[in-house]
């Protein structure tokens, strides 16, 4: 698996990124989408300046990933506490199935 070249262009600039044959597509897209927002947040707010442009998008997609990691981590651990419930629940049923089956086999005197 050895990266190749892959020319890209964000913001008017030219970069060549040495990236793995299978990754090049989503290379691609990414860079289409730092380029969009760019686009956007210049229209937005009118600031020329691409360093602080790339600076604020930087930032938002940083916040972005931080609220993405927060819901997974919820995520994850909701699913830890349904999971430990279920166990529960199938432990105190097969608990009940066994004192049912012990009391049927019980001889009658």
């Amino acid at each position: 698996m050895s990266a190749q070249p892959v020319d890209i262009q964000i913001f008017g600039r030219s970069m060549r990124v040495n990236c793995p044959p299978e990754q090049r597509e989503a290379l691609l897209a990414s860079a289409a989408e730092l380029e969009q927002r760019l686009q956007d947040l210049k229209e937005r707010s009118r600031v020329s300046n691409t360093e602080q442009l790339v600076f604020i998008v930087a930032l938002n997609i940083c916040h972005e990933l931080a609220q993405e990691k927060l819901k997974t981590r919820d995520y994850a651990y909701n699913m830890e506490q349904k999971i430990k419930l279920l166990q529960q629940t199938i432990e105190q049923a097969l608990h009940d199935q066994t004192r049912i089956t012990e009391r049927q086999v019980t001889p009658i005197e």
